[in-house]
């Protein structure tokens, strides 16, 4: 199937994470202020495409539901889709793209976004230009992965090709920090996407994983030399002020690392 994938919503705001990602590297970049820009003033819950990258949230992050119940869903999500303005749409999509260009470069156009597959089948099921029998077979495809667990994959088939930026970003990204554990990816994730929300799911999941960092670190193994003692209890104290403030880039990776100590004491102890 063709896709003008510039007119796909979702995929522009995967793109635009990526983008944000890559800043991760580079804290004093002025490049993260430009998409923390754009992502604010264009994906915010109000505009109509934060109302249109709702609609395809739903679809592509609901799993293991009752086929009946999937069924239903889909309706009323193409039922709300429907009553998007297309105009506003297509005016907002093209002021976005018009400021990607212009702030960010044609190269945010080459990011690899791995579920970009299902990114153009809900864009295809949105679409009422798509013929009706190339629609239906995408719904069913669709309804298929709702009605059933999520499918957890290497994305072995899907590979970005002579896209050396986001291989030199990878590269950089990995030696800067390595392998990430389970919980350094969701802090990274919920971070990334902050500007959402003004950072209230953030703190949310803050909340709860600087409570479970402190009390680890808390009660360090007996065999711990004073050394680290000292290190864990500068850091436990950190935590605790952190609550009082602003989050930063430093805070991230403060976190970050410490997410890591926890883990190599744990597994040490």
């Amino acid at each position: 199937m063709k896709h003008n994938k510039k007119r796909n919503t979702a995929f522009i705001y995967e793109a635009l994470v990526q983008e944000f990602t890559k800043t991760i590297i580079d804290p004093h970049s002025i490049r993260k202020l430009h998409i923390l820009s754009i992502l604010k003033e264009f994906f915010s819950p109000h505009t109509v495409l934060g109302e249109e990258l709702n609609l395809y949230r739903i679809l592509l992050e609901t799993h293991n539901l009752h086929e009946a119940v999937a069924e239903k869903l889909l309706k009323e999500t193409k039922l709300a889709y429907t009553r998007l303005d297309e105009k506003a749409v297509f005016g907002a999509q093209s002021r976005l793209i018009a400021a990607i260009n212009k702030k960010l470069g044609q190269e945010t156009w080459q990011n690899f976004i791995p579920n970009f597959k299902s990114l153009a089948s809900v864009n295809a099921i949105f679409n009422s230009k798509v013929g009706v029998k190339k629609r239906v077979l995408f719904e069913q495809a669709l309804l298929d992965k709702i009605s059933h667990a999520p499918h957890r994959s290497s994305n072995s088939s899907m590979k970005p090709i002579d896209n050396l930026a986001y291989h030199s970003f990878i590269k950089k990204f990995n030696s800067k920090y390595g392998e990430l554990l389970g919980e350094q990816k969701e802090l990274l994730n919920r971070y990334i996407t902050s500007f959402a929300d003004d950072g209230f799911e953030l703190r949310l999941y803050l909340n709860e994983e600087l409570s479970r960092l402190k009390g680890l670190l808390s009660t360090p193994p007996d065999d711990t030399q004073s050394l680290i003692s000292q290190k864990v209890t500068e850091v436990v104290s950190y935590l605790e002020g952190f609550r009082r403030r602003e989050f930063t880039d430093e805070d991230l990776e403060k976190v970050l690392t410490t997410q890591a100590l926890v883990q190599e004491l744990t597994t040490n102890a």
